[in-house]
């Protein structure tokens, strides 16, 4: 398969962003778990969502199961997305941490079909590499830019990515479909990328 000069620019990123992160103190994700926990937390309680969707954690992403038992805690309802179609939106079932799950199609941990479906209006989104402008590169399968697009359309949402502060990059290379979040969270801050060119 060939790649378009803005995929092939995205996997050049990624690939150096994930070299990063695999390098990463054991440390540094501690911290960043019990940061997101709580800043997470601060954030649904400022915004006060219906639903708050969370990722499952998979290859050296940080760990959301502490923000998501933070938040079911909290009396938030929580949820993790379900991974249809290759560049297809994600759906999203009612999920707190001690529920089961059972492996999806990119083998990440999901919820079971009997769990409600919902609509988040908060989600914090995993991410291999951001810019400053809210632009994220993930694993290339567009799921999450069709999934803001289609929720968006719905109505207001927060879109909170979640990454370490290694995997920040200058520009990512961006197309009109490349859906922009609100802010990024990293181990060492808050990012509003709203009003970013």
């Amino acid at each position: 398969m060939t790649l378009t000069p803005f995929a092939e620019a995205k996997a050049d990123l990624r690939r150096a962003a994930l070299s990063r992160r695999r390098d990463l103190d054991p440390s540094v994700r501690e911290r960043f778990s019990a940061r997101l926990a709580e800043e997470g937390l601060r954030l649904a309680r400022s915004w006060r969502p219906r639903v708050v969707s969370a990722f499952h954690p998979i290859q050296n992403e940080p760990d959301t199961l502490r923000l998501l038992a933070a938040l079911a805690e909290a009396g938030f309802a929580t949820a993790l997305p379900i991974t249809g179609a290759r560049g297809g939106a994600l759906t999203f079932r009612r999920w707190r941490p001690g529920d089961a799950t059972t492996p999806g199609p990119m083998n990440i941990p999901e919820p079971t079909a009997s769990a409600p479906l919902v609509e988040p209006d908060l989600l914090f989104a995993p991410l291999s590499a951001f810019d400053r402008r809210g632009h994220r590169i993930g694993f290339g399968a567009g799921h999450y830019d069709r999934t803001l697009a289609a929720l968006r359309a719905n109505g207001p949402i927060h879109a909170v990515g979640v990454g370490f502060a290694t995997c920040e990059v200058a520009e990512v290379p961006s197309e009109p479909h490349d859906e922009r979040l609100d802010f990024i969270l990293t181990e060492r801050e808050l990012i509003d990328c709203r009003g970013a060119g």
